[in-house]
């Protein structure tokens, strides 16, 4: 196969825009909305911004989380907190543009220089396979892998270990986009029962899907829950929390898999250790 060198701009033209964006929002922010809002600042209006690779992932967003790790690597950002983005010290003073960007890239030897040439077309098509992101990536992709019907039973196992009882998947067709149904026991007095909806999906659950399901739940329960493997357009999002009507909860990528992380479910656990350098300075004197 034909081998092909990488874009020297491919990463480095997120850097700027993180930091930018990180800035904006008060130093720190949740991994997804960083990751939209840098790619809406680079790409906005480029077809290279709905570029989805082989994986199943946003190519565009993959970018960013690359260029993410490089300027952790480089001690512009804090990755001490799973699923936030945090500017350092250093990270809050630092402004780039393009040709600086290019220049921390070089001196900093971050990870984007493993990547100078002779790289197949499938290793640029995929950066996500090696990317370090606490093994989100690889739990989402194994989430999106599952069949259908397996999604659903994933979901139902996910709600009894969130305090649900009796929660069963339906079995029935046009049920209006009800999956199953369960029961939240607050204590011995109070419970409310909850339907939910599933959607194995890759791209962003607009309103009008919220506004069917709500339709669908009408008389059947007290709230909804919409879970996806994707995420929620903004409109979705007031559509959820709509007054007057029953609320629906909305459970996204981002929100399923710190969900399961938090659960234990479909993960290992694993202790890192840094190595502690003022420990060792005595031992240096000899």
């Amino acid at each position: 196969m034909e081998k092909t060198k990488v874009d020297k701009d491919r990463f480095v033209r997120m850097y700027p825009g993180i930091l930018d964006v990180l800035r904006e929002l008060g130093g720190e922010a949740p991994a997804r909305e960083v990751v939209t809002r840098v790619a809406d600042r680079v790409l906005g209006g480029d077809p290279e911004r709905e570029r989805i690779l082989k994986s199943g992932g946003n190519a565009a967003e993959n970018e960013v989380a690359w260029a993410r790790n490089n300027l952790r690597e480089a001690g512009l950002i804090d990755g001490g907190t799973r699923g936030i983005w945090k500017l350092t010290p250093e990270g809050w003073q630092t402004h780039f543009n393009l040709d600086q960007a290019r220049n921390l890239g070089r001196n900093a030897k971050i990870r984007a220089a493993k990547y100078k040439e002779s790289i197949t077309s499938e290793e640029i098509e995929d950066p996500a396979a090696n990317l370090v992101e606490e093994e989100k990536p690889t739990l989402l992709e194994t989430i999106r892998q599952l069949p259908p019907v397996g999604f659903e039973q994933l979901c139902k196992r996910i709600l009894y270990a969130s305090g649900f009882v009796q929660v069963e998947v339906t079995k029935q067709s046009g049920d209006g986009g009800i999956d199953g149904v369960g029961v939240l026991q607050l204590n011995e007095l109070v419970s409310f029962k909850v339907v939910f909806q599933c959607k194995r999906y890759q791209g962003t659950v607009g309103s009008g899907e919220l506004r069917d399901f709500r339709g669908a739940m009408q008389g059947r329960a007290d709230k909804g829950i919409f879970i996806t493997t994707g995420s929620f357009s903004a409109d979705a999002q007031k559509e959820a929390s709509r007054d007057g009507v029953p609320p629906i909860e909305l459970v996204d990528q981002d929100k399923l898999v710190s969900l399961m992380e938090r659960l234990e479910l479909g993960v290992k656990p694993r202790v890192v250790y840094d190595v502690d350098d003022q420990f060792f300075e005595p031992f240096r004197k000899g």
